[in-house]
């Protein structure tokens, strides 16, 4: 009986304390991102991969010890952890990788434009205009 007690206590402890830790550290970048008026803030991505990194390597760790110790729940609730910080990490970086092809995307297409603009100038047709940019969102 103390065992399943145990066992149980740990999962709701650990899930609970890896929650809160979650939790405060967006509450630290929230306020950081404030500070910056909504503005970038440097490290911000490198700092949340390393905290969802280092959360689920960790949570999976803990399980794997949990079920040498042969305790069940406390191991499957950690297993479940590491697998939702797994998930919030891959579409973390899934979404950061899509900015960053984008904003990519965008350079290469108004460098092209600049060039073309620029070797129209050269070429002496006086009837070139500035390339006009749409706004896309």
């Amino acid at each position: 009986m103390s065992k399943w007690v145990l066992d149980l206590g740990l999962a709701v402890l650990l899930s609970g304390l890896e929650v809160a830790a979650l939790v405060a550290f967006w509450f630290v970048e929230g306020m950081k991102k404030w500070a910056a008026k909504g503005g970038p803030v440097p490290g911000e991505t490198k700092r949340l991969f390393l905290a969802l990194g280092a959360g689920s390597t960790s949570s999976a760790l803990i399980s794997y010890c949990f079920s040498w110790a042969d305790l069940p729940v406390a191991c499957a609730s950690q297993a479940v952890v590491a697998a939702l910080l797994t998930l919030l990490l891959t579409l973390v970086a899934g979404a950061e990788c899509g900015t960053r092809i984008r904003r990519y995307r965008l350079r290469r297409r108004l460098r092209r434009e600049r060039r073309r603009w620029h070797k129209s100038q050269r070429e002496g047709s006086g009837h070139a205009t500035a390339p006009v940019h749409r706004c896309r969102r």
